[in-house]
């Protein structure tokens, strides 16, 4: 029978991936009803999801300092903890960059990176589900394939993008603000590959 402590972290490392999931949903709802005016509320939001998202980890950090036994290595739940809150701060990044530069229109690329990152941040939620039972989980390792294949989906959605951006170099400012802005958006799928692999080598070392 798993302790109590036991499932305490896998519980926390999972509602880290719930406030990704709230700040990917935001972004994406940011990107498709885009309002320069509206920037400000929406930077209030995604901060308070982030800092929300802060909160908790550094609660299961100070649990985890006076913890006698944990259910997988030490720093294997430090890393994974901050693997999952890069994704949050990642995607609160990209909503910054809109702001800072006084981003008018909505690329339609970047809607389709919102998607990606959605459906990363759910891929990563059903992944932490199934944590818990690793050493028995039949999907598990499917699931850390799909996030590799959407982070390669986003991949090669920033090569197309960037070359679209390109193609038409008239404005020097939209390409220099679109080019971060991209840059940004690949870093989120980044981000959620990078959950998946730490995952992957929790795994590998504890079977």
């Amino acid at each position: 029978m798993a302790r109590k402590s036991d499932q305490y972290y896998y519980s926390v490392l999972s509602e880290g991936i719930d406030y990704c999931m709230q700040a990917a949903d935001l972004l994406l709802e940011t990107l498709k009803n885009y309002h320069p005016e509206k920037m400000d509320a929406c930077i209030r939001d995604m901060h308070a999801i982030e800092h929300a998202a802060d909160l908790g980890k550094h609660v299961m950090m100070s649990r985890l300092v006076k913890e006698f036994i944990t259910p997988i290595e030490r720093e294997d739940i430090i890393e994974l903890a901050q693997t999952i809150d890069d994704v949050t701060d990642e995607i609160e990044d990209v909503v910054l960059r809109l702001y800072m530069f006084h981003t008018k229109v909505i690329r339609p690329e970047a809607l389709q990176f919102g998607s990606i990152i959605v459906s990363c941040c759910k891929a990563m939620k059903s992944m932490m589900e199934e944590f818990h039972n690793f050493n028995k989980s039949g999907t598990i390792h499917q699931m850390i394939i799909d996030i590799n294949r959407m982070e390669e989906d986003g991949d090669k959605l920033y090569t197309d993008a960037i070359h679209a951006l390109y193609a038409d170099p008239s404005d020097p400012i939209e390409i220099f603000t679109w080019t971060e802005i991209f840059n940004r958006l690949e870093r989120c799928c980044d981000a959620c590959e990078d959950v998946a692999n730490v995952v992957e080598s929790v795994i590998m070392k504890n079977t």
